[in-house]
């Protein structure tokens, strides 16, 4: 196959709300190119993209899939990406490769959480956006509707390429506003070119002028004609549209139906003459905020490893854009980041997960490589070791934890395995084995995210996992000073056991043990201060309240006896431990472990915010304007750890996945009385 050049590549991510139709629409894309026989839907689980069993399975997409297919001698790469929240981090993957956005809308629904997020997303990334409003074959889509609200959400650089034509509650064709023709489809989706009918010049010319007035906005010649009412001809239209997308001045709106392949060419038509290749923006940023220059073939070879997919069968499959040169087969390149040599053996092209080997990829092209040891999502790798590293991917940190429990035992090691799997290709998995609580916890973006590693690791690995609320690590700590003593005193014939201590105990603003001594005369040798020390963090291990580690603990030896013949180191470890037990009369208490909360959410919904967080015994500490999102508002709270097992699912309820929020552990915090007695209660429980 013959190496497509870089001028003829636009690399397109596909971005928006869930269920708007953006497999679908990349699906019909590859059925007209005729890159695929049949028009696969999602419902029936056959497109191209969605081809994870756990997608067929649920009927939307999870990750982020590449199918390139050619159009009118350019080769277009679609980055499908998952609308579902809790698999935003397959976004910030396919948004970081990208040179331009197609952002698909749902013409029923209108602009969603979503298409803000994409918005968001592809605005963050620097890359041109357009928008294609799906699901006109639906008589309740509204085309005015919807383009109002992209206009008035979105800005003034929002305008039309096409408008529907409507007879009733049923679209009957599509009007190009650059031209004024009429697209007219059949069952089959081809279409018929024509001219506009009598009753729509008044629509046209509304919308043709918002085109024209955009298109006039492009150079200071344009708009000289525009304003002396000269005609732009179609050639200076096209190629103004072109250098507004890629400035950012127009954000074309295009519209159709996925489903029946209506508006589908002309969408495709847009992407190959209108849409930047990746030299547009002239360069990269490195990761020390650098600019990388975008040179051609001709230039040292770099990539940059986006995407990582475990694939059981296949191996470990490495997903890059090659940033700057060539790459061919069998090339060696270095990471510089780990400093390995990776041997370039096989470079795919893949569509979906079909996979097509190539001699060689051109700058800006998008390919996979099979069994890359030293290489991880992020890495560069070049041909010089001395170039500087691409920025790298930042994804959300996971707050949704849950414990995870085999379902057959001594399926623990299995677990370990298939996540540590799962963890190479998705950077929004956090699994730690907690030693305090002895639970396997996994944490991600939201419960939907979490089942979905539940079934991976049952299809891919062959484990069974249930998934329930992690264990708080509660802590004891007393609240006043006593005076303890501890006697070991063991007659069993020959030598026997003894050791005598008596400990001031007090509490203490510090972690674990703050261990002293002050005995006079000799009452206790020195040489057994180590093990009653050490008796102690033994003791603190398990408290005398309901079991949980004690801290803040301060114990001065200040007296006790010994014996010449009888006492030994383990005498005095159990002495101490004795002593230890008398701490039930320090007005023992349960602390719990309290974090930071930041939430970061539209202004308009604080009080609600306040509201529930006074329900999870949260402390608000300070409402501030959030500098990245104008209307937005951070609330700083400190919170319980065992009030925010659902915050994610909770807030994403109240802000309709418009808020975020970090959570950090900062200290322990006594436990509300009512509260420990239930915690007491079944701590003993579970050990009867």
């Amino acid at each position: 196959m013959a190496m497509t050049v870089t001028k003829q590549i636009r690399n397109v991510c596909f971005l928006g709300h869930g269920g708007a139709g953006k497999t679908s629409v990349s699906e019909a894309m590859l059925y007209i190119a005729k890159e695929t026989d049949r028009l696969g839907t999602p419902v029936d689980g056959n497109t191209v993209c969605d081809y994870d069993p756990e997608e067929i399975k649920r009927g939307f997409t999870l990750q982020t899939a590449i199918a390139p297919l050619m159009w009118k001698d350019v080769k277009i790469n679609i980055i499908d990406t998952p609308g579902y929240l809790d698999f935003v981090g397959e976004m910030v993957e396919g948004v970081r490769v990208a040179d331009s956005a197609v952002i698909v809308v749902d013409g029923k629904a209108g602009i969603e959480v979503g298409t803000e997020l994409a918005w968001d997303r592809a605005t963050e990334a620097g890359i041109p956006k357009a928008f294609f409003v799906n699901k006109f074959d639906d008589p309740e889509c509204r085309f005015n509707r919807v383009f109002t609200q992209l206009h008035d959400a979105f800005g003034v650089s929002v305008c039309p390429l096409m408008i529907p034509m409507v007879e009733g509650d049923k679209v009957t064709g599509f009007i190009k506003l650059i031209d004024k023709k009429t697209y007219i489809y059949d069952k089959t989706g081809a279409h018929t070119e024509g001219e506009i009918p009598d009753g729509y010049d008044e629509v046209v010319e509304k919308y043709r002028d918002m085109l024209f007035e955009a298109i006039a906005g492009v150079s200071d010649e344009l708009m000289e004609k525009y304003f002396a009412g000269t005609p732009i001809t179609y050639d200076e239209a096209v190629e103004a549209i072109h250098e507004g997308i890629i400035h950012g001045s127009i954000v074309p709106v295009l519209c159709g139906s996925a489903a029946k392949m209506w508006g589908i060419e002309t969408l495709m038509d847009t992407v190959a003459e209108s849409f930047p290749r990746c030299t547009a923006k002239g360069a990269e940023k490195s990761n020390d905020g650098e600019d990388i220059a975008i040179d051609k073939d001709d230039s040292d070879t770099a990539l940059f490893v986006f995407k990582t997919v475990a694939d059981p069968f296949v191996g470990k499959m490495t997903f890059f854009k090659v940033m700057t040169g060539t790459l061919t087969n069998q090339m060696t390149l270095t990471n510089l980041r780990s400093g390995v040599s990776e041997r370039m053996a096989h470079i795919y092209t893949i569509r979906g997960k079909k996979q097509t080997e190539v001699d060689s990829l051109a700058c800006g092209d998008i390919g996979m490589i099979a069994k890359l040891t030293g290489t991880d999502t992020g890495d560069t790798l070049a041909s010089n070791a001395s170039m500087k590293e691409y920025l790298g991917l930042s994804f959300p940190e996971p707050f949704y934890t849950k414990a995870v429990v085999p379902k057959a035992k001594g399926d623990e090691d299995k677990i370990a395995s298939g996540i540590s799997r799962l963890l190479e290709e998705d950077y929004t998995i956090r699994f730690e084995n907690d030693a305090e609580t002895k639970q396997l916890l996994i944490s991600g973006l939201g419960d939907i995210h979490l089942d979905v590693v539940a079934a991976k690791l049952k299809t891919r690995y062959g484990v069974t996992v249930d998934m329930s609320d992690p264990k708080i690590a509660y802590r004891e700590a007393i609240k006043k000073k006593i005076d303890a003593e501890g006697k070991h005193k063991k007659q069993s014939g020959g030598h026997g056991q003894y050791g005598h201590v008596k400990i001031h105990f007090a509490p203490y603003d510090g972690d674990g043990l703050k261990f002293t001594e002050s005995v006079v005369g000799g009452s206790v040798p020195k040489g057994y201060f180590p093990a009653v020390e050490k008796g102690l963090s033994e003791s603190m291990q398990k408290g005398v309240l309901a079991g949980f580690p004690m801290t803040g603990l301060a114990a001065d030896l200040y007296d006790g006896s010994y014996h010449d013949v009888d006492s030994s180191e383990m005498a005095f470890k159990i002495a101490a431990n004795l002593a230890y037990k008398e701490l039930s009369a320090a007005n023992p208490v349960i602390l719990e472990p309290v974090g930071e909360l930041k939430v970061c959410v539209p202004g308009d919904i604080v009080g609600d915010i306040m509201g529930d967080l006074n329900k999870r015994r949260g402390r608000v500490n300070g409402i501030d304007p959030c500098e990245d999102k104008k209307g937005y508002q951070i609330v700083s709270a400190d919170v319980p750890k065992s009030e925010m097992s659902d915050y994610t699912v909770a807030l994403r309820a109240m802000a309709q996945g418009k808020g975020s929020f970090t959570y950090y552990f900062v200290r322990y915090e006594e436990l509300p009385a009512q509260l420990a007695q239930k915690v007491i209660a079944e701590a003993q429980q579970k050990q009867e």
